[in-house]
């Protein structure tokens, strides 16, 4: 697409118009007993002042074994029964993306403030319609993009915020998962359900990679996007047929700015990687296996320069590598970026503030996955 261009604010709604009262003690609750749950549930039981009312999952025998281990008061097979028994404030939604639609309607029906793992809908009209319905409630829809509270994202974002790499000019995020050697991904005898989303299981990955990269663009610079172009490719299509895609690469140009995307499940290691280059250095960050490095102007002059930044670079990968195995023994992941996201969002609820991911940070990604998956936009 190289003439048209993608409004990325286009709408009279906005966070502004919710208006949410303060609820002093909230209670939680949880649909579905998967992975994710779990850290979920860790961070919840971290928060002095929230109560985990109940949890449900089509699997009886999942929801009670999840109650029991995470000591939550009621568990449930049937989660519209948890939303007619359990007096929760805040229901979170992490079931097969397909799903959300239903539930989350069925939650904000019932007068809750809703938490749904990404993407939040399969597209941004599915989207904004959701937002309506609960803005039109007083509710809370938010996205859980744990990923931008992650240390090592954080520390990229206080580079910019000290000037310290200049005006930022590109950002690309790499995400590398050696799914397809293995594991529930690659598993044709039980396709996961992610394979029948749009970007097939890509899609279960993208909203990551979108919304880190729009997080480092600068301000302002998505109001208008100028050109969006992905190349979306089956590397491995005359294997199987399980897989849609299994490799993306995608560039936006946003006014002077640049950002890449790329992904791959055929490579390894697992990375997950970010680097902001702006007009006067560099700050990269990896998350899977957390260190930030910033490559910047020295004071010791044009020829040495080089040699400082990389005894900086030496230092910060040998406390990487220490560090990871300290993370290792003390149990740490790399959703520690969950835990943050979910004791921000619930201090705002119990303010009745804006939460930490709020309207514009979940439009403004789903319109950008919306523009890579668009026909003209693919080569």
């Amino acid at each position: 697409m190289s003439t048209a261009t993608i409004q990325l604010k286009d709408t009279t709604t906005t966070v502004d118009s919710i208006e949410s009262p303060r609820i002093d003690r909230p209670v939680a609750a949880l649909i579905g007993g998967g992975k994710i749950s779990e850290q979920h549930l860790i961070a919840l039981r971290k928060l002095d002042d929230v109560r985990i009312g109940g949890v449900c999952d089509l699997s009886p025998a999942l929801a009670r074994f999840t109650a029991e281990r995470f000591d939550v008061d009621e568990w449930y097979a049937d989660y519209r029964d948890m939303l007619d028994q359990c007096p929760a404030d805040v229901v979170h939604v992490l079931t097969p993306p397909a799903t959300h639609d239903r539930i989350v309607r069925d939650c904000l029906d019932a007068g809750r403030h809703v938490i749904v793992e990404k993407p939040i809908a399969l597209s941004n009209d599915a989207f904004r319609r959701l937002w309506d319905d609960a803005a039109s409630r007083g509710l809370w829809l938010i996205e859980n993009q744990n990923y931008r509270f992650n240390e090592p994202i954080e520390r990229i974002s206080r580079a910019i915020a000290d000037g310290r790499i200049g005006t930022v000019q590109e950002v690309e995020v790499r995400m590398v998962l050696d799914i397809r050697s293995g594991g529930r991904y690659a598993d044709a005898n039980l396709p996961h359900p992610s394979h029948r989303l749009p970007a097939g299981i890509i899609h279960e990955f993208i909203t990551h990679l979108t919304y880190l990269m729009l997080e480092f663009l600068p301000q302002g610079s998505m109001d208008v996007v100028d050109s969006v172009r992905a190349a979306w490719r089956n590397h491995g299509a005359d294997r199987d047929d399980l897989f849609s895609y299994d490799d993306l690469d995608a560039t936006v140009l946003a006014g002077a700015a640049h950002g890449r995307i790329r992904f791959s499940c055929r490579q390894w290691p697992d990375c997950l990687a970010v680097t902001v280059r702006g007009s006067d250095g560099v700050a990269a960050a990896e998350v899977f296996h957390p260190m930030t490095q910033v490559i910047t102007r020295r004071s010791v002059g044009q020829h040495l320069t080089p040699l400082v930044n990389s005894l900086a670079e030496a230092k910060a990968k040998t406390r990487s590598g220490f560090g990871s195995i300290w993370r290792k023994v003390r149990n740490r992941t790399a959703y520690e970026g969950l835990e943050r996201f979910v004791a921000l969002t619930y201090d705002a609820i119990r303010k009745g503030d804006v939460p930490p991911v709020g309207y514009d940070h979940i439009d403004e990604t789903s319109r950008l996955i919306d523009a890579m998956l668009a026909p003209e936009n693919r080569i």
